[in-house]
């Protein structure tokens, strides 16, 4: 994710205080020197390193940690907070008709992002349509088309066009019924005048409700130029921060929001055009420092559940905890999961399991388990219905001929079938409970008290951690 390698070197720091009940001046003088390393690390603007570091110093010997608060709990709240305070609030942008144009370089993302912001919007309830306007650069107009087709949206461009102002004006006749128009203009590798020239007619004729600077996440110090010239010339109202699932530093990008005085509308964060987040300030931050993200959890569960019930309408995940629980269903976990992104970035998401725990685990160990997990469905693909119904009845022949239909390895079979025990022997427990009973057993199992679900997969019981 952007910035993690802020974010491991943020909470190393922090932990440093662990145990500590009061913060000497030595200790806050150390820690701001360790957070300005971090930040100017991330490509963060030396000004906003030095406004940050300086507000952070300030609160940590000034204020009072509140009755039996930790050292290192109180300074994590006011690096929370002033980090909060540096992305600012997230881009207004209301789910109603509007026109937004698409700023940015060569290569930012523009015409990925339109296609994604496009599904977002749609997945609203609303009807969006994305215009295509690069006549500069070679198959922009298939790459828009395309990526507009697996988001299933409105696309309107001209492959014969060479002037893209009528290009917009066209689509925008061409797409009035549709209630957000998504404008994605040329870029080129540098600001040149002609890139600006032409940026400055589009938004003349399209007359934009906000216009938004589409940026690389690994951009570096560069953005503040960039950002500084789309303000100049066609007014910034937001900042789209992409490639965020790669190692990118991602601190330019922030030091681009300051540089406009705007905000962040989206985060993109694969390639799929299911893989963009609307930026909320205070989840991304709670993610950075590996406090979670329970909204954004809840958002991305909600949309999984949603599309994988629309292909199986006779499976309802509440049945679960009324009936027995089948690889079948297993299955279906499985897939809810993969619809959710990749497992890093879920990860992320729960408190607790993301952050600090994730900083200990190998660099591969997400892939490790993404591969088990690819490895269970193709097994589970070579399997009967009966068999997917009532597991039991696989024994060594059957387990010889999955292995033989699948081409996975024979441990990993058995290794499948373990796993769905035990997250059988752990839903069972939920089984007619009431809401203390439940709560009492979600308290058990943060504490390692169960060995089902993905806890399970990546280190309890047989998981490839443990």
């Amino acid at each position: 994710m952007v910035l993690d390698d802020l974010g491991s070197s943020l909470r190393g720091t922090l932990d440093t205080l662990q145990g500590k009940s009061r913060l000497s001046e030595d200790d806050v003088e150390e820690i701001v020197k360790e957070i300005q390393r971090s930040l100017l690390s991330a490509d963060v603007d030396v000004s906003l390193v030095m406004e940050l570091s300086d507000a952070i110093e300030t609160r940590a010997l000034e204020e009072e940690p509140p009755g039996g608060t930790t050292a290192r709990d109180h300074v994590l709240k006011i690096v929370y907070e002033e980090l909060v305070d540096l992305v600012g609030d997230s881009t207004e942008l209301p789910l109603e008709s509007q026109t937004i144009l698409l700023a940015g370089l060569q290569g930012s993302g523009k015409t990925t992002s339109a296609a994604k912001m496009a599904w977002w919007f749609s997945k609203k309830g609303l009807r969006p349509a994305v215009i295509q306007t690069d006549t500069f650069r070679p198959g922009a107009y298939d790459q828009a088309k395309q990526m507009c087709e697996r988001a299933e949206v409105e696309f309107y461009g001209d492959p014969d066009g060479e002037d893209p102002v009528q290009i917009a004006r066209d689509g925008l006749e061409a797409t009035a019924d549709a209630d957000v128009h998504i404008v994605d203009t040329a870029g080129r590798h540098a600001l040149e005048d002609d890139l600006i020239a032409e940026i400055e007619a589009i938004e003349t004729t399209v007359d934009p409700d906000r216009s938004l600077l589409v940026l690389d996440a690994a951009i570096g110090q560069g953005a503040k130029e960039q950002a500084r010239q789309f303000e100049q010339s066609i007014g910034i109202e937001g900042v789209v921060i992409t490639k965020l699932d790669g190692t990118a530093k991602g601190g330019g990008a922030l030091t681009a929001v300051n540089e406009t005085d705007s905000s962040i509308a989206f985060l993109g964060t694969g390639e799929t055009v299911q893989d963009i987040e609307r930026f909320e300030p205070s989840g991304f931050i709670s993610r950075l420092l590996g406090m979670g993200d329970l909204k954004q959890l809840s958002e991305r569960v909600e949309r999984a559940m949603a599309e994988t019930g629309d292909e199986e309408e006779d499976w309802d995940p509440e049945d679960l905890l009324e009936g027995n629980f089948t690889l079948k269903d297993m299955q279906k976990q499985m897939e809810t999961m993969n619809k959710m992104g990749p497992l890093d970035q879920v990860m992320d998401m729960i408190p607790g399991l993301g952050g600090g725990m994730m900083d200990q685990l190998p660099d591969d160990a997400m892939d490790v388990t993404q591969n088990r997990m690819r490895d269970f469905e193709v097994a589970m693909d070579s399997m009967t219905d009966e068999e997917l119904e009532n597991p039991r009845i696989i024994g060594q022949s059957r387990v010889e001929r999955i292995v033989r239909g699948s081409g996975i390895e024979e441990e990993t079979v058995r290794e499948l079938l373990e796993q769905h025990k035990m997250m059988e022997r752990t839903i069972s427990q939920f089984q007619g409970m009431g809401d203390g009973d439940m709560q009492r057993m979600m308290k058990k199992l943060e504490q390692g008290g169960g060995g089902g679900g993905l806890g399970g997969m990546m280190g309890g019981g047989k998981g490839p951690f443990g």
